[in-house]
């Protein structure tokens, strides 16, 4: 049956039976006797597999070796592996075992470990059971998101530095592992730059672009959830830049009698704004950041800038993403019958062909004003460039560091939420007049949580949060939409009023405010 197979998608027996195969399935045993002392794999949870590394064979068609299900993961031999073609298809099963052995039987995890292939051309995908991951999604048991940032560990994971915030989505877990397959998907998908996701009450799921990559990266995102844990336990908080204290809710008569006080909102004799605030989630354009600053600066360098960017890294994995994510906009745009849309072509109709329809549908884009998150990706990484090249300084209005610090200080999260994406917001608000500002900011929300005009995206905002309720977050925009579509969700919200924003519409009904002094 195994050479039937073989045969049928173009691999005879003998190459079943050859070298690498044979490394791949050792590895896999091997690191699988590692990773039970470790205690990932321990009582015949978790699981391993990879990709059969051939140098002639296109990484998409290689083989995989995934390790058997309910088995002693330390005690696994070679032989006790199965082989899958690209598409996930069985072509190699072991041989059973006396008694008391089980019959054998390929991972559960397979369906999952296919979306990691599939989605993200995964080398090899890790599932661990560790405790120190499944204890961390326990620490909220409402949030969708571990978040953690300023540890030296989180370089060690694709795409951050010690700066950044390292988000890992977190789904629910269900009674089997492959009924896990529908919102482990949807979490890839809502995370486009995210290499794991969480199990709650289970464990994690972790790739990488091969086994020293996947093993690299489970080994920090091991040492990071335990670090969260143990910062949780000295009432410490492992997502804000300086892990200060846990903010919690003071249930006293005093403060409840306080919030009801400055529910109405205005303190007239200091003419400041007041709030039961836990969180300030704050927009960009028009709130923090002058609109002309965008429209005048960002977009003219992007829109400029696009084409030479994606000829100098048109082979890397970042902007072969970018183009994949912008080619499935445009598909659908093109459905749509959105103006500007053309299509891009694909890859093997050469280099400079999708260049310039890239380059075509960005800039008709950008024109519009349009807030995907396509887009949006692309521009970051162009204006990374620009900012470390010193081509680009950001702006922000005189009152926001000072404002930010004082939230800071007063134990007040403060998170951006902003149609650009999350790179782009570090590096505005890593780039400023006034220095790095991103050490009084806890964390960054784009469109991958939800359009800002839809009360839904502050509703997952609010889940993300751990927040219990959404009144203690204060949302401030310079767009009625937005405020409205927060206010319908549950949080306060204050409209912003900065020189060259769009005029309010009359009885709005929203607080305002000229400067963050006055909050």
């Amino acid at each position: 049956m195994a050479v039937a197979a073989a045969a049928m998608i173009g691999f005879p027996q003998a190459y079943l039976e050859g070298k690498e195969v044979k490394e791949t399935s050792s590895l896999v045993t091997e690191l699988c006797r590692h990773f039970y002392t470790q205690g990932w794999v321990s009582g015949t949870g978790g699981s391993i597999t990879m990709k059969v590394h051939d140098a002639s064979i296109p990484k998409p068609e290689q083989l995989i070796v995934m390790s058997p299900s309910g088995v002693q993961k330390e005690r696994m031999q070679p032989e006790d592996m199965y082989i899958l073609s690209a598409n996930g298809s069985i072509i190699s099963t072991p041989s059973p075992k006396p008694y008391p052995n089980k019959p054998p039987k390929c991972t559960d995890c397979a369906p999952l470990f296919m979306k990691a292939y599939e989605m993200r051309n995964a080398g090899a995908v890790i599932h661990s059971h560790g405790m120190e991951s499944c204890l961390v999604t326990m620490l909220n048991p409402q949030a969708k998101e571990f978040r953690i940032t300023h540890m030296e560990m989180i370089k060690g994971i694709q795409g951050h530095g010690y700066y950044d915030e390292l988000v890992v989505p977190i789904i629910e877990n269900t009674a089997y592992e492959n009924e896990l397959t529908d919102s482990l998907t949807k979490a890839i998908e809502a995370y486009p730059k995210a290499t794991a996701v969480l199990v709650r009450n289970h464990g994690v799921y972790i790739w990488g672009d091969s086994w020293i990559h996947a093993k690299t990266q489970a080994e920090c995102y091991h040492y990071l959830f335990d670090a969260a844990i143990k910062l949780h336990q000295l009432g410490l908080d492992a997502a804000t830049p300086d892990h200060g204290p846990i903010q919690r809710t003071m249930h006293s008569h005093n403060q409840i009698s306080t919030k009801l006080s400055v529910k109405s909102g205005v303190k007239d004799s200091q003419n400041e704004t007041e709030w039961p605030r836990r969180c300030i989630v704050l927009d960009i354009e028009g709130t923090t950041t002058p609109i002309t600053f965008v429209t005048d600066v960002l977009f003219p360098y992007a829109r400029e800038n696009v084409g030479k960017h994606l000829n100098l890294t048109y082979d890397t994995a970042e902007t072969q993403e970018d183009i994949k994510l912008l080619r499935a906009q445009v598909e659908e745009d093109l459905r749509q019958g959105v103006t500007g849309a053309v299509p891009i072509p694909h890859a093997d109709e050469g280099k400079e062909k999708v260049i310039a329809a890239v380059v075509s549908n960005v800039e008709a884009m950008i024109r519009a004003d349009r807030k995907i998150t396509a887009l949006k990706e692309l521009q970051g990484h162009i204006w990374r460039t620009g900012f470390e090249c010193n081509e680009l300084k950001s702006v922000v209005f005189e009152d926001v560091a000072d404002a930010l610090e004082k939230w800071h200080s007063s134990g007040i999260k403060v998170y951006i939420y902003s149609s650009g994406s999350r790179l782009a917001q570090k590096l505005l608000f890593g780039n400023t007049d006034y220095g790095d500002l991103r050490k009084y900011l806890s964390g960054f929300f784009d469109t991958t949580i939800g359009n800002k005009k839809e009360s839904k995206s502050y509703k997952e905002i609010t889940e993300t949060l751990g927040m219990d309720d959404p009144s203690e977050i204060l949302f401030v925009t310079d767009v009625y939409q937005e405020a409205t579509a927060a206010k319908a969700a549950g949080l306060e919200a204050i409209i912003s009023i900065r020189p060259g924003n769009a005029p309010l519409p009359e009885n709005h009904g929203f607080k305002t405010v000229t400067s963050f002094s006055q909050i």
